[in-house]
């Protein structure tokens, strides 16, 4: 064992989308919104949209087994599912994981869930670091997440325009203890508590619009945000300075400095706040994956990012990178892997 513990590397990732898309021609209709404001300010091209079989623990369960056939690794295999995806799920007040598990014939592994929003993907790979760092038993842990979050969006409601860009779909990792590959080397996380009761699940006819019954798994009601004109303000103020510290903290953590960073994968926002984000450590666009495509997946945008950066060939051998989100409550965090 080193100074930074026992080696945890990523071996297998993996993702699902609906075949179904929605572009920004799509959306001018339901949103009263210009085609050139949902692309270039809203950052929508296109996102893609779940079908009635898409439920949560599908999606996760499909982006799972494309994962661990990456990986190389049996279902049989695995340890630990950790789900980190919506709390719009199948059920409510329902253990996802318990699902995923038994779905992909993982019957060794215990599961449970994570959750903080948009930000779940980068805390489930920090929680998972952590508990193989210290129980020697978890050789391989899966963390697993999915989406359909535009499902609880009243198109019509100019106080969730920022969440329009919501898409659906699914990601997964396959994490090994001993592996010093693609290694995990430290993460930075941060909450700013005053912004825990700005976006809400709502019953009010303001929050739901007109004609708009039950949400599958029996939900009834949407998203939005009482104190608008605060929040935005709030998030201006905070938004930047705080992925800036957890991203830096990160990545010093790991023992480097902000300029040894080659890649960052980050959650899908307006096109120039992410380009704000970039400048702010010393990153050009090139360096990064702008998920206009896809939309916003909540906690699946760091391994679609890290997956895209990898295929266009974002990401090399020896390249230190980052992946960075935020999610409502509000929380930000941000996870530094040596790749390679």
């Amino acid at each position: 064992m080193d100074a930074m513990g026992v080696p945890i590397g990523l071996v297998g990732w993996g993702t699902y989308f609906p075949p179904q898309i929605e572009t920004a021609a799509d959306l001018v209709p339901r949103t009263g919104i210009p085609e050139t404001v949902l692309r270039e300010k809203l950052g929508i091209r296109q996102r893609h949209v779940a079908g009635p079989d898409d439920t949560i623990t599908a999606m996760a369960t499909a982006a799972a087994r494309q994962a661990l056939e990456q990986a190389g690794v049996p279902a049989a295999k695995i340890n630990l599912v950790i789900s980190h995806g919506s709390e719009f799920k199948n059920h409510i007040l329902w253990n996802a994981a318990g699902k995923i598990q038994h779905d992909l014939g993982a019957h060794a592994a215990y599961g449970f869930e994570v959750y903080a929003l948009c930000a779940s993907g980068v805390i489930a790979l920090n929680t998972a670091w952590a508990l193989m760092q210290a129980d020697p038993r978890l050789e391989y842990v899966l963390l697993t997440a999915a989406s359909r979050e535009n499902d609880l969006i009243n198109y019509r409601n100019p106080r969730a325009r920022f969440m329009y860009n919501f898409g659906a779909g699914a990601g997964a990792m396959v994490l090994r203890r001993g592996e010093t590959r693609n290694r995990i080397l430290g993460a930075s996380f941060i909450t700013d508590g005053s912004l825990s009761e700005t976006i809400l699940f709502k019953q009010t006819p303001e929050a739901i619009g007109e004609d708009e019954g039950l949400l599958p798994g029996g939900y009834y009601g949407r998203l939005d945000v009482d104190a608008y004109e605060w929040m935005a303000e709030r998030l201006a103020e905070v938004s930047l300075p705080n992925f800036v510290r957890t991203i830096r903290e990160a990545v010093e953590w790991s023992g480097f400095s902000l300029s040894d960073v080659r890649f960052l994968g980050i959650s899908q926002m307006k096109r120039s706040f992410w380009l704000e984000v970039l400048d702010a450590i010393g990153l050009k666009p090139e360096q990064s994956v702008y998920l206009e495509d896809h939309g916003h997946v909540q906690s699946v945008d760091q391994v679609l990012a890290l997956q895209l950066g990898l295929e266009q060939g974002k990401v090399k051998p020896g390249d230190l990178i980052v992946l960075a989100g935020a999610g409502g409550g509000y929380t930000w965090g941000a996870v530094a892997i040596q790749w390679g």
